[in-house]
């Protein structure tokens, strides 16, 4: 069985345990259920700490894990990143009491807070800025204003709860992270099947078919507002002067679309969800 290991709670598992339904996969019904095996697709999933599971995929003790970019690079494991997910974007950045740091060059020498010492560590070091690394499991932006750092090096979404604590962000980006595939380094069957299924779920939040009528004269103009993944699907309708068109566009475009064609001369326009793909 490929054996993944799955996050067990925090804001990866409720999308991660999300995609692997989509994808197919049976997971665990009880919450308090730590190892499920799903005969049927011949994988087992192991329910773990966020943070533990590059450290277990790096070892080989498991095949391939859903984890944040951040954890895989913090863990300093041996797992590599096999495949973005799409979900749980996160960016990280340095913070300092305002007006105090302007660069990178500014923090050398000084305190600096964070959860994730593997990380920032290592992207100092690469930058070749010494400083103090001070581990936190929490609270980082309290850090600062309590004496325990000059300076922090955290998650930052809109920068609010910073601006709290007399905190600004300054420097260059950390790391851009989101939820991600990794894998062990050893081959693992079955993986490429994940992949696929993954993929699929990806496709299908991303896209919707479209369907709508059109005068076959406009089909280049509707073909210029709606692509498709490679060109739309085009059927003749019993009125000659008109076909019937499918076509695969991003949901985020929805309407934006609708209304182009619509303006062009498109009518009985419909948008149906993808519940799963391969391309």
């Amino acid at each position: 069985m490929l054996r993944i290991a799955v996050p067990n709670k925090g804001a990866l598992s409720e999308t991660a345990a999300e995609y692997l339904k989509e994808a197919g996969y049976n997971g665990r019904r009880d919450p308090k259920e730590l190892i499920v095996a799903d005969p049927k697709n011949d994988v087992e999933f192991f329910y773990l700490r966020p943070r533990d599971i590059a450290t277990y995929v790096g070892s080989g003790a498991l095949d391939v894990g859903i984890t944040g970019r951040d954890l895989l690079i913090d863990s300093g494991s041996n797992a590599h990143e096999d495949e973005p997910l799409g979900f749980a974007a996160s960016t990280f950045r340095f913070a300092g009491p305002a007006g105090k740091f302007r660069e990178l060059d500014d923090l050398r020498g000084k305190r600096v807070a964070t959860s994730y010492t593997g990380l920032v560590g290592g992207f100092l070091a690469e930058a070749g800025i010494d400083v103090d690394l001070v581990k936190l499991d929490g609270a980082v932006e309290s850090a600062v204003r309590l004496g325990v750092a000059d300076a922090i090096a955290d998650v930052v979404e809109t920068g609010t709860t910073l601006r709290k604590q007399g905190l600004e962000i300054f420097g260059p980006v950390i790391l851009e992270s989101e939820a991600v595939l990794i894998a062990g380094p050893n081959p693992a069957p079955g993986l490429d099947t994940l992949h696929r299924r993954l993929e699929g779920v990806m496709v299908a939040r991303r896209y919707v078919l479209m369907d709508y009528d059109l005068p076959s004269e406009l089909i280049e103009q509707a073909t210029a507002i709606a692509a498709g993944m490679e060109s739309p699907t085009i059927s003749p309708l019993r009125d000659p002067a008109w076909v019937a068109v499918r076509v695969m566009i991003p949901r985020d475009e929805i309407n934006h679309i609708m209304d182009a064609l619509y303006e062009l001369g498109a009518r009985a326009i419909l948008v149906t969800p993808i519940h799963a793909a391969r391309l």
